[in-house]
């Protein structure tokens, strides 16, 4: 079976950091996706999907997103049921995200709101190159057979190279 969703909005609002009574972060936050048509007035709809994140990533979303914040998240359709104040049983959907990605450096939302959060200076450099890469892209140079251009062997050689066949891979 196949459950995955892939999105990308802005922020309704600013996500809700809270912790679970074992210590355990969530931020819940609501993401409107435009749809790819219009409707018959011609104007833009957008469908409105609460999502949910957990742990670190929930910390990040947290942290650095806020109302109209553009984001990608990729994760699974989660559905639950409860039982409300009321004694009817309420049911709910959401997208729980595995993976929240910043799309937009964060001064871009503090200048279309008009409003900068967090003090950031307007010609602050986008908060994804601040970061280190993710674990998975994360390898060092001489394991993926690259050489760097400050110790090239052909960089100071002025002279033809001489190849033999024996050092052809074909």
């Amino acid at each position: 079976m196949i459950n995955r969703v892939v999105l990308v909005g802005r922020l309704t609002k600013d996500p809700e950091l809270k912790y679970t009574q074992s210590g355990i972060a969530v931020t819940r936050f609501t993401l409107a996706v435009n749809r790819t048509f219009s409707s018959q007035s011609g104007e833009r709809e957008a469908d409105f999907i609460n999502c949910v994140t957990w742990r670190k990533q929930a910390e990040n979303t947290a942290n650095f997103l806020r109302k109209g914040s553009l984001a990608g998240i990729e994760g699974r359709i989660q559905t639950s049921s409860f039982d409300g104040q009321d004694g009817k049983r309420v049911f709910m959907t959401e997208v729980v995200a595995d993976s929240v990605q910043f799309l937009e450096p964060r001064s871009a939302n503090a200048e279309r709101s008009g409003a900068a959060y967090g003090g950031a200076p307007q010609n602050e450099q986008p908060y994804y190159q601040n970061q280190q890469p993710n674990q998975q892209y994360q390898q060092p140079a001489q394991q993926q057979n690259y050489t760097r251009t400050d110790n090239d062997p052909f960089s100071t050689g002025s002279g033809p190279i001489e190849v033999s066949d024996d050092d052809l891979p074909f």
